[in-house]
């Protein structure tokens, strides 16, 4: 008797995806991976991405593999490389037209993603826009000053949880076979890397003495900081109700911002009853400007909570498990806020402000989606989460 013919293995499709360049946009990116895996279990998934971004992805298990590139690296050399790989897709999670001639000028047979200008041609699956989405509109100064003087009768209406930035993302993989229901962004650090980074930086654990972090930068631009002032005034009020030590977070353009907030935060500290200062001899910890990426992700894992702007590390943060504090203002948490939208481990405030959101890097006039955000709701909301935490 013959034994059975033997059946050669079903092809691998080898896809390349093509990330985003911002670090914020990078981890909404992850359910969209994610759910690609899922669906295609065995596909080979190479990621290119920016050089600055390759921290994010040791240890993710939506990759087998990730190509970088710097921004002096020429189209035509990026698309060179690419071709030597035989890729088969190309799926193209940014909307810009170089993504789509790097595919293009590489041969790859086919080419996913949305229809923005100047690239439909460079595609072979060209997407139109997802079903609910809302643009993020960049209010003019003028209509900044109309809506202050002559506020809406009625309050706008919610936004839909479809219209997150990580739908559009599941959008493009569904065209792949993936299930485009969310999933929490996540970014994996392994315990080895905490424990080497908790040795690096001093940052022993000590459940008596939590580490709560704090972000007072934003790179977009100060129409997202809310005030270094505030901060320091809630970071003193919350040690007063919980004893905590505190780890300071920022790029290298938030050295200074951070060495003057800590400077302030020992000062009050050291002012503080006799009783609410008793604790480790190092009760602030300046790593601004300090970490890479990669030591950035495993610090923020030590941190019981982190109070920050919206920026690239608030969903860093949310994306290693651990609940943010953010005080919204030019920008929508309702369009780009951490983690899975509802998620009640995390606290997303704003105002009523008529004018927010408006997209702008700088107010053109008084900051007051950010102002009218009070320490107490602040200091309020990091109990909360801390608390929460614990039990």
């Amino acid at each position: 008797m013959n034994p059975p013919a033997a059946h050669p293995p079903p092809p691998r499709p080898k896809i390349l995806v093509r990330g985003v360049n911002w670090l914020g946009d990078a981890i909404m990116t992850t359910p969209a991976l994610l759910r690609l895996r899922q669906a295609l279990p065995q596909a080979e998934i190479v990621l290119l991405t920016h050089i600055k971004l390759a921290g994010l992805w040791p240890h993710h298990p939506s990759i087998n593999e990730v190509l970088t590139f710097s921004d002096s690296d020429p189209v035509f050399q990026i698309a060179r490389s690419l071709r030597r790989q035989n890729f088969e897709t190309a799926l193209l999670l940014p909307n810009s037209p170089r993504s789509a001639l790097e595919a293009w000028w590489a041969g790859i047979p086919r080419r996913i993603g949305y229809a923005a200008r100047w690239r439909r041609w460079l595609l072979t699956d060209p997407l139109a826009h997802r079903p609910g989405l809302v643009a993020m509109h960049k209010r003019s100064t003028r209509e900044v000053w109309r809506l202050i003087n002559t506020p809406p009768a009625t309050p706008l209406p919610a936004l839909p949880a479809t219209a997150h930035q990580i739908h559009h993302y599941l959008h493009l993989t569904a065209t792949l076979g993936a299930d485009s229901h969310p999933l929490a962004p996540q970014i994996f650090v392994a315990d080895g890397e905490i424990r080497a980074a908790q040795r690096k930086f001093e940052l022993a654990s000590d459940p008596q003495w939590p580490w709560i972090g704090l972000n007072p930068g934003a790179e977009y631009g100060p129409a997202k900081r809310w005030p270094r002032e505030r901060f320091v005034a809630a970071a003193l009020e919350i040690h007063r109700r919980f004893p905590c030590r505190w780890v300071l977070f920022g790029g290298d353009g938030d050295t200074e911002l951070a060495a003057g907030l800590a400077s302030q935060l020992e000062y009050g500290l050291k002012r503080l009853p006799a009783e609410a200062r008793l604790g480790p001899p190092r009760m602030v910890l300046n790593l601004a400007g300090a970490t890479s990426l990669r030591e950035l992700a495993s610090v923020l894992c030590v941190c019981r909570v982190l109070l920050t702007n919206d920026t690239g590390p608030m969903h860093l943060a949310a994306a290693v498990g651990t609940p943010v504090v953010v005080p919204f203002g030019s920008t929508s948490p309702e369009l780009t806020g951490p983690g899975l939208p509802g998620d009640p481990r995390h606290h997303l405030l704003k105002t009523d402000a008529p004018c927010a959101p408006c997209f702008l890097r700088r107010c053109p006039i008084d900051l007051r989606c950010l102002r009218n955000q009070s320490v107490e709701s602040v200091v309020q909301a990091v109990l909360q989460a801390a608390q929460r935490t614990t039990s």
